[in-house]
């Protein structure tokens, strides 16, 4: 086995401060619909769903740009655990690593959300 991680910090004060116009913009370029349900009017679960979405490009060794917005969605399940759900190229690229498994984690404070993605993948070649 092998492992990749990523990691972000994000200050909810940049949500904040956005212009609504603005903020539903930005919302629907990188939500997703079932994500934006979820965040309803929280900064705070906006900011950690930015934050895992950035953590897991990083564990996939790229990052926005090569994978977008939406191609990395984050789920909840059960008790509220996020799951990663990949999309298009996001999917392709963890296949191509030969990712089996990747586990989130997403907390905040009043000021920051972060989150950590950590990938599983099985090890090719010697």
């Amino acid at each position: 086995m092998k492992i990749a991680s990523g990691i972000d910090l994000v200050e909810i004060e940049r949500f904040r401060q956005l212009k609504p116009e603005i903020l539903k913009r930005f919302f629907e370029r990188v939500y997703t619909s079932a994500e934006r349900e979820h965040i309803g009017a929280s900064f705070e679960r906006a900011a950690g769903l930015f934050a895992a979405k950035e953590a897991l490009v990083k564990a996939l060794g790229c990052g926005i740009g090569p994978v977008g917005w939406q191609e990395v969605e984050i789920r909840h399940q059960g008790e509220g655990n996020p799951v990663a759900s990949l999309h298009g190229r996001a999917a392709d690229l963890a296949q191509e690593m030969g990712i089996l498994d990747i586990s989130l984690s997403i907390s905040h404070t009043r000021e920051h959300a972060t989150a950590v993605a950590v990938a599983i993948m099985e090890k090719r070649g010697v």
